[in-house]
């Protein structure tokens, strides 16, 4: 078990501090005082010197004014002319922090652009203040597992970030998840989502008629077209997945889940679904409860909480997870040496998946 550094935290405290003091010197039109930013940050007074001292010495252009009888600390009046509009400098250092969620897009362009943009604020910055950005982002990371690799589909994604501002249809190679063969349709391209490691490309599939969800990696060609369409004043990004669990969309159903009272505060810590309903009962659990386009989503993630967590509704949804923890056990029962085609010949490896209509298939 990893021990408990006090002095890790309290340095991560500190740089915390540090930012948003520039934060509220940067939004003040005549400085502030010492006192001012003790009581906003609710600090001794000597902390805040030592923190200006610090930032001072990583190259803040900060300076003390007299402004009616007070001592106010501000940037310096030019320095505003060396931060590229329409930027502050606190938002290039967050620009800057932001560099570790751009890796999980290496090799496209998207990580490409961003590089450039962050070699740009580097080159901006003095180097005293890029030295206390490197040291402030070891007390920030970001990490998304899984993601995938999206450089393989470098080409696919340039020609995407061409057609989608121009509106150009496109004609698409598609592989669906539990197809043998590809299909080949057009498709107007609204939008690209990007959601739990995975990028999605969302629009009117003209072989089926609608809107359809298309995982980008499972794209085997695209190919621009010269026809153009109008984007639909109706679709909207947020309603269209208002009631997927996660990005599946199927019927409409209630869903009521318990969990126990020993995962209830860990369940009731986290937004699962923006219209999600909790309601603490006596016995410590906590039920909760969706209104989803679908309910194979939600049958996985019931079954990753097995077994602090029930079906209370829909009796489809108990059916639905019933069988896949039937499934488990059989799977559990004689698997020693047994060959892997034998194994995983139980049942549908995605038994009760209601007909998803979605998805690009």
């Amino acid at each position: 078990m990893k021990s408990f550094n006090p002095r890790g935290n309290m340095r991560g405290d500190q740089l915390a501090r540090q930012w948003r003091i520039l934060r509220h010197i940067e939004a003040s039109r005549q400085g502030l005082s010492v006192m001012e930013m003790a009581a906003l940050e609710n600090v001794t007074r000597r902390t805040i010197y030592r923190d200006l001292a610090a930032l001072q010495d990583a190259g803040f252009p900060l300076l003390t004014e007299s402004v009616e009888g007070n001592r106010k600390w501000a940037f310096i009046d030019n320095y505003k002319f060396q931060v590229p509009e329409p930027f502050s400098i606190t938002e290039l250092m967050a620009l800057h922090l932001y560099g570790d969620f751009s890796r999980m897009f290496k090799g496209t362009f998207f990580y490409d652009s961003l590089e450039s943009l962050f070699k740009k604020v580097r080159a901006t910055l003095p180097q005293a203040t890029v030295a206390y950005m490197e040291r402030a982002q070891t007390s920030f990371s970001v990490g998304i597992k899984p993601y995938k690799d999206y450089g393989r589909f470098r080409e696919i994604i340039n020609r995407l970030s061409h057609v989608l501002p121009q509106r150009f249809r496109v004609e698409i190679a598609y592989l669906p998840l539990n197809a043998e063969k590809e299909t080949v349709r057009k498709v107007d391209p609204y939008k690209l989502w990007f959601f739990e490691g995975t990028i999605y490309l969302i629009g009117f599939c003209h072989l089926r008629g609608e809107v359809r969800t298309f995982v980008l990696d499972r794209i085997r060609m695209l190919r621009q077209t010269n026809e153009t369409f109008r984007n639909p004043d109706g679709f909207n990004l947020d309603d269209y997945l208002r009631h997927s669990f996660k990005v599946m969309r199927a019927e409409l159903k209630e869903v009521k889940i318990l969990i126990s009272p020993a995962w209830a505060r860990w369940a009731g810590e986290k937004v699962w679904h923006e219209g999600q309903i909790a309601k603490k009962l006596d016995d410590g659990s906590l039920e909760l409860t969706f209104l989803l386009a679908g309910l194979e989503e939600i049958r996985q993630w019931i079954l990753s909480l097995s077994p602090q967590a029930i079906v209370l509704e829909p009796p489809e949804l108990r059916d639905m997870v019933r069988q896949s923890l039937e499934e488990s056990l059989l799977l559990y029962g004689d698997a020693e040496g047994a060959e892997s085609e034998a194994l995983f010949s139980v049942g549908s490896p995605r038994g009760g998946l209601e007909k998803d209509r979605s998805m690009g298939k």
